[in-house]
């Protein structure tokens, strides 16, 4: 997911490394955590494959009066190439189990905007089942040991089933809504 995450924010413009960090941490941060040590080999992964270029790196201003320059390295513009836009689209197309999981879900859902209605729709219409699977299997799982549970993991348990619960009612809600427009 990390991959389709750096050619789309790559795809609305090109960046530097720091920048496409921060752009990430803030994309991502709310679905899963981001490691930072697996940037720059995707980076270079992309690079091989052919998909993102490496500009000339941009050298940071000057010291003025006052100010120390911030570092004699410069900093690298990675941009998309035609080839990595074609990848970029035919990963969006893809539809499949990891589409709807929690990590691949989070992704997905960030470039809907960038993603054709149909693939938008298969892809909240798995997320949804298996929302429901997930929802079912805590609701039966509470029946059968409800009893054995202290309050604690009760409450634990059954906030869980609630999230599960507003999940599916809230995919139900983009996918009606998905299917009007």
């Amino acid at each position: 997911m990390l991959e389709i995450a750096v050619l789309g924010l790559l795809n609305e413009s090109p960046m530097h490394g720091y920048e496409l960090r921060k752009r990430l941490a803030s994309l991502l941060g709310a679905f899963r955590a981001f490691s930072y040590g697996s940037l720059y080999p995707t980076l270079r992964r992309l690079a091989e494959a052919g998909w993102i270029d490496e500009e000339a790196p941009i050298a940071d201003p000057p010291a003025t009066a006052g100010f120390a320059a911030r570092s004699k390295r410069g900093k690298r513009v990675y941009k998309l190439t035609a080839e990595g836009k074609e990848h970029f689209a035919t990963l969006l197309a893809e539809v499949g189990p990891e589409a709807y999981d929690d990590e691949g879900f989070g992704t997905r859902l960030a470039f809907f905007a960038q993603t054709r209605s149909d693939i938008r729709l298969q892809i909240l219409e798995g997320r949804r089942q298996r929302m429901t699977e997930q929802a079912d299997g805590m609701r039966a799982s509470l029946t059968r040991t409800r009893a054995r549970m202290d309050r604690y993991t009760l409450q634990l348990q059954e906030h869980g089933l609630e999230s599960a619960d507003r999940e599916v009612r809230w995919l139900t809600e983009l996918i009606e809504s998905e299917r009007k427009t």
